[in-house]
Order: C-alpha cells, then sequence, then structure tokens
C-alpha cells in the first residue's frame, strides 16, 4: 500500500453532505489533557448527525474512547465545548468487554439501568422481554453469563443499553474479542437493529472493513494527539449483506479507507503531544 502524505488524506468537513439528519451534538476545537499531562486530543472539530452510523477508526492511543466519553458526559473536554442540539438524549453505552454481573441472570443484568431509575421488576418486563427479543437472546432471561459464549454475552450487554431504548448509542470495540464468524453475524444484527430503533450510533473500531460494513460515514483519527484527519462517506443504503462486502462497491470503499488509515498511522505526533 502507497504511503499517503498529510496534504493527501481526505479533509474533514463538519458541514459535509450526509445521508443523516441534521447535526445532533457538535464538538468545536475540543482538547484533553489527563492528569498525567497526556494530551488525549487536540483541535477536535466533529459532527454527529441525527440518524446515523458513524464509526471512529484510528490506532491505538488516538483519542477514540475519549470521544465517547465526552459525548456520554462521563468525561468533560478540557479546552473547546461539546454542544448539543436540543439538549443530550437518552443514550446507550456499549462497552468492549460485557461487563455482566456473573452472579445475576441475564434478566437481571438488561435490568440494571432500569432499576437504578426505581423502574421495578414487574414493569420493567415488558422492556427487558422487547430487548432480549431485539437481541435474539428470547428464552435466556434466566441463564447465567457463565453458561453463555462470548457473543451471547455481548448481546446481553446491547440489550442492557437498549432496554432505555436510547436516540444515541455509543459502542466502545465491542465485537474486538470475538471470532470472526461470531463478530459477522453480531455487524449485521447490530445494523439490522439500528434500522429498526432509528437510533443514532457512533463506533469505535480498529478494523478497516468492519467500519465501511456498517456506516454511513467513517472519521479516520491519528494519535499523539488525537485528531481528524480524514472523512469518508460510505453511500450505500442500510441494512447491508454478505452480498455487500463481496461487491466492488465495498472492496473501493475499504482501500479508501486503509489508505487514509494508513497515512494516519505514517503522520507524524504534534510537536506539543506527549508519547502515549
Amino acid at each position: 500500500m502507497s504511503s499517503l502524505a498529510q496534504s493527501d488524506l481526505l479533509p474533514v468537513s463538519p458541514s459535509a453532505a450526509s445521508s443523516s439528519g441534521g447535526v445532533l451534538a457538535s464538538l468545536r476545537g475540543v482538547e484533553k489533557i489527563f492528569g498525567n499531562s497526556i494530551t488525549a486530543l487536540a483541535g477536535l472539530d466533529l459532527d454527529v448527525r441525527e440518524g446515523e452510523f458513524l464509526s471512529l477508526l484510528g490506532p491505538s492511543g488516538c483519542g477514540k474512547s475519549t470521544v465517547l466519553r465526552l459525548l456520554s458526559g462521563l468525561s468533560q473536554p478540557t479546552r473547546g465545548t461539546v454542544d448539543w442540539s436540543n439538549g443530550r438524549p437518552e443514550l446507550g453505552f456499549v462497552f468492549q468487554d460485557p461487563t455482566l454481573m456473573p452472579w445475576s441472570t441475564v434478566f437481571s443484568n438488561v435490568w440494571l439501568p432500569l432499576r437504578f431509575r426505581g423502574v421495578s421488576r414487574t414493569q420493567a418486563q415488558a422492556r427487558i422481554d422487547e430487548a432480549l427479543d431485539r437481541v435474539g437472546l428470547t428464552g435466556f432471561a434466566n441463564a447465567y453469563p457463565r453458561e453463555l459464549s462470548g457473543g451471547m454475552k455481548m448481546r446481553v450487554s446491547i440489550a442492557r443499553a437498549l432496554v432505555t431504548r436510547p436516540a444515541l448509542l455509543l459502542m466502545d470495540e465491542p465485537f474486538a474479542a470475538l471470532d470472526e464468524i461470531t463478530r459477522t453475524k453480531l455487524n449485521d444484527d447490530l445494523v439490522a437493529l439500528k434500522c429498526a430503533l432509528g437510533a443514532t450510533v457512533v463506533f469505535v473500531t480498529h478494523s478497516v472493513y468492519e467500519s465501511v460494513a456498517l456506516s454511513t460515514r467513517i472519521i479516520v483519527m491519528a494519535p499523539r494527539p488525537g485528531r481528524v484527519v480524514a472523512e469518508i462517506l460510505v453511500d450505500a443504503p442500510l441494512p447491508r449483506n454478505e452480498e455487500f462486502r463481496l461487491g466492488k462497491f465495498y472492496a473501493d470503499r475499504c482501500r479508501e479507507t486503509s489508505q487514509a488509515l494508513h497515512g494516519a498511522m505514517e503522520s507524524k505526533p504534534l510537536a506539543s503531544a506527549q508519547k502515549v
């Protein structure tokens, strides 16, 4: 693969045309410096659009997960702003590990966010059943995590995020530890879920192929400090299937995305950045 100079990368435009709706959230001039003086993000400008499937793609240390934490409100920017068009919406967060309570059943794990809000088990029953049905786990409500495969555990984690019926779903490499067959199946199921719910998804990944298969838009980030260096639109309707992954359009977008990622990995750290 030929290397790209920084100037060869496709520049990101916060107002770039998209098949999605209006702007849901805007990050402007965002810088995030941690207590150890490491600059995780610098000069980050990014829009999240209503209804889109947005993937954040880049090498380790480029601040992808930090962006999710800023969007979720779990972290605040050191400088810059995170603005919401109509306030932060109901959101769900799916982490890289399922983070299930091993002593609790699938039902109780999915119930947890509603339980924190004072919703009783009886009141939550219908919504939990709905969430489990959406992820293909009808009939597993009384199972324990130790009885589930890795893919099934991740489905429980997704159901737990869905039970609050979020308008925004934040996903931090949820399928990274799964085998390719399971990962592909969950990718397809996730896109189908996104289409059924009409939710906005922001998805962190290291995989070029996964990002192109899932996304309507891909943001490529460079490390030290984390910053946006390219935007790639994937103008193909959702949901997608195996036929899409075998087609020329998919191959071309994967090639374009791979070149942008390669360029991001070769870009030099900014002089002011600390090494991660």
